[in-house]
């Protein structure tokens, strides 16, 4: 089912309708749809570093996998940065944590406002690639709603492949995206172990790697 998004007249915007203007839906949840997009990233920036820079990056994308408080003004506030976003190439859609301890319903709503920011983005021509996070089995299904599929997808891997039911949960998570969407190309922030996505490069998806934030700091930490 969808659906297009109508304005109410005379009433505050408390939950950024406006975010969804010209939307439309996919499933019983009604997740906004976002337009594929065929440009790929060949460089990241997160959005704190990207808020702080004088000037922009013309051919950096803007990603946020970083914690949630460094982005949740993107949220509150989404017309302040636009201008900000304007100065890179494209932007990959928030990252909002879906903790397995969070209220189901709140995991399906940080989904939700991802795809909404990423719909409103597009509406403002900046290229977007849709980050697909999610947490335990339930989440899965609702997690590729609104997707585009046969184009680029996003994941964050880091912090997710090291404990044992962690690691799980994410390749099974993206076992069922891949069978879902069928993307021709995956951005992977974070490790991309041969384990994990081998298979998916012999079926012929580019995988393209980006080195957390982390993992580049401990580098530079080890060799100064």
């Amino acid at each position: 089912m969808s659906k297009v998004n109508s304005a109410r007249s005379g009433c505050k915007d408390v939950f950024h309708a406006f975010l969804v203007e010209n939307a439309t839906y996919a499933g019983d949840l009604e997740i906004p749809r976002i337009a594929p997009e065929d440009s790929l990233p060949m460089e990241l920036i997160r959005f704190s570093k990207a808020v702080s820079m004088k000037e922009g990056n013309p051919n950096a994308w803007v990603h946020f996998y970083e914690d949630d408080a460094a982005f949740e003004r993107m949220w509150n506030d989404p017309r302040k940065y636009l201008p900000i976003l304007k100065r890179f190439r494209g932007v990959i859609t928030p990252d909002f944590s879906l903790y397995r301890d969070m209220p189901l319903v709140m995991q399906y709503w940080n989904i939700y406002r991802s795809r909404a920011i990423g719909h409103w983005i597009q509406e403002n021509e900046i290229p977007v690639i849709v980050n697909v996070r999610y947490g335990d089995e339930r989440t899965y299904a609702t997690s590729c709603l609104g997707v585009p599929g046969s184009c680029a997808i996003a994941v964050g891997s880091h912090g997710c492949l090291k404990l044992l039911r962690d690691r799980e949960l994410f390749i099974n998570g993206l076992d069922y995206t891949v069978g879902q969407l069928h993307p021709k190309a995956i951005v992977v922030y974070g490790a991309s172990p041969e384990s994990v996505f081998g298979k998916y490069k012999t079926a012929g998806i580019q995988v393209l790697q980006f080195d957390s934030d982390f993992a580049i700091a401990h580098r530079k930490g080890d060799n100064p």
